[in-house]
């Protein structure tokens, strides 16, 4: 049985009165959701409001969700929803991704490189990659920075990025490119390559 069965089972039991079929849902996608919108938003304590407040969201809604996506597209939908709602009620635009380690950033482009590397020159190098990667990110516009985070750090498919971003898969292709154009072009310096290849 897939995930996405399983959760559609649960999310069954939910509708049928199941309060702790909830629970299994919360504790499977917890830490995910968290990390997805500490993407998005830099304080944790706030985060942590913001997971919370998304399950509720959830939880209130589960009784209209038809499965026509997954279940986690569908939180992950919310989540972001929540989250950029939460960001354009504060009076300044806060800065995405917090400190992310080497570990955290192996997902992100080209640090899978990063993770052999031990002398202390290439350790310095790795943590100037990861904060030049950080930066580019966080220069981004929303909605490049969604799109490649989920891609590259949550590892969702296109078709779930269209449906958590509420857009074309065409649209969400376009926007990861843009994303790691970007970031590349910041990289390059640093990793001594020209324009038209890639590290």
């Amino acid at each position: 049985m897939s995930d996405r069965e399983i959760d559609q089972q649960l999310v069954e039991r939910v509708q049928g009165g199941d309060k702790q079929a909830f629970g299994l849902l919360v504790s499977k996608y917890q830490r995910k959701l968290y990390r997805l919108l500490a993407r998005l938003v830099r304080d944790p304590a706030e985060v942590e409001d913001l997971t919370q407040e998304t399950f509720i969201k959830a939880y209130r809604a589960l009784g209209a969700f038809r499965g026509e996506s997954a279940f986690y597209t569908w939180l992950y939908r919310i989540g972001i929803n929540t989250a950029k709602n939460y960001i354009a009620a504060q009076t300044r635009r806060v800065p995405v991704l917090g400190g992310m380690d080497t570990g955290e950033m192996e997902g992100a482009a080209g640090a899978e490189r990063l993770s052999d590397l031990d002398t202390p020159e290439r350790q310095l190098m790795t943590r100037q990659i990861a904060l030049t990667v950080e930066e580019a990110m966080s220069g981004l516009p929303d909605e490049l920075r969604e799109a490649i985070a989920l891609r590259e750090l949550e590892g969702l498919s296109y078709e779930d990025i269209a449906n958590v971003m509420n857009c074309p898969v065409g649209t969400v292709r376009s926007r990861i490119f843009r994303a790691r154009e970007a970031i590349a072009a910041r990289l390059r310096p640093l990793l001594d390559t020209r324009a038209d290849e890639r590290w």
